[in-house]
């Protein structure tokens, strides 16, 4: 790789060397310089220094989370795990550079990676079957004013894939205890106000039921009429209503918690982070959200901390 490089590098454990091959080929394919080491290393390179220099000059870091990778304790991929980690505490929180593949069914809230890896949503690619939606979504994030990103990325709902978006939008996440048992004493009490938001938006369709609207569209991209599935949703990011207005990691994490949990549901179709959370901050009127992102129900909510 060169200086300002746009290459990916690809870290996977030894088993999912197949796999990681597929997820090559397609970004290839697609014309991403991708640092591969099975097919980048040559004899009388030194491989660890090597290696190092490559995650050190990569513009996306795609780590390939597996059973394979929970089941060792120690690897080689694990050192390239915890250099990327490091890595991204030196940049700015909205620079794009992790973007994990899981390839499997292991679940993100169980997984056995640093806490960077956790705090951005994953691609599932079941055995490294790769889509287009997901090639162009890195073209998107290496070169984000030459292609834009998608707006929605979906596989086959059998497949549960989700869209990812390659940082997080929020501070670093505290660890994983800490962060899941507020996320579950306080996902009661947001599905209360979540209900409401979904109840309203499904009365004030349900005149125009049967008929087209608009389907999801990005900032340059005109809408193109469609019918909305009747069970898709979209998750806004809720709004931090502490008095201190200190909590918004926590909310947004809450959000990308239930959409990651709802897009493990196959025959609901789950809109992707980056679509819904364009409307962060905003107040647009519910109906109006839902005709944009195709969503036939939103839900919103809010999150107050005391003491």
């Amino acid at each position: 790789m060169t200086e300002a490089s746009t290459a990916v590098f690809l870290s996977y454990a030894s088993e999912d060397a197949e796999a990681a091959r597929r997820i090559r080929d397609a970004l290839r394919a697609a014309g991403i310089e991708v640092w591969f080491d099975q097919s980048e290393l040559r004899g009388g390179d030194a491989w660890d220094q090597q290696i190092r220099r490559q995650i050190k000059d990569c513009s996306l870091f795609v780590p390939v989370i597996s059973a394979h990778t929970q089941a060792r304790t120690e690897g080689y991929f694990r050192l390239e795990w915890h250099l990327a980690d490091q890595r991204k505490l030196l940049m700015t929180r909205n620079r794009p550079f992790l973007l994990p593949v899981c390839i499997d069914g292991t679940l993100d809230a169980d997984a056995e990676v640093p806490d960077s890896f956790s705090a951005v949503q994953w691609t599932r690619l079941p055995d490294g079957e790769t889509t287009r939606e997901f090639a162009e979504r890195v073209l998107g994030l290496l070169s984000p004013k030459a292609v834009p990103a998608p707006t929605d990325v979906r596989s086959p709902p059998a497949a549960a894939t989700r869209q990812v978006a390659a940082s997080p939008q929020y501070a670093p996440t505290p660890s994983s205890w800490t962060r899941r048992v507020p996320l579950m004493i306080v996902a009661l009490a947001v599905i209360g106000v979540g209900y409401i938001a979904l109840d309203r938006f499904v009365r004030s369709k349900r005149p125009a039921a049967g008929g087209h609207t608009s389907a999801p569209f990005g900032p340059s991209t005109p809408p193109a009429q469609s019918v909305i599935p009747e069970k898709s949703v979209a998750v806004l990011p809720f709004a931090d209503m502490s008095e201190k207005h200190d909590q918004e990691y926590f909310s947004d994490g809450l959000s990308e918690e239930i959409l990651n949990l709802l897009a493990t549901i196959p025959s609901l179709s789950v809109i992707g982070r980056t679509s819904s959370f364009q409307f962060k901050g905003r107040s647009d009127d519910l109906r109006a959200i839902g005709a944009q992102l195709g969503a036939a129900y939103v839900l919103e909510g809010s999150v107050r901390t005391s003491g």
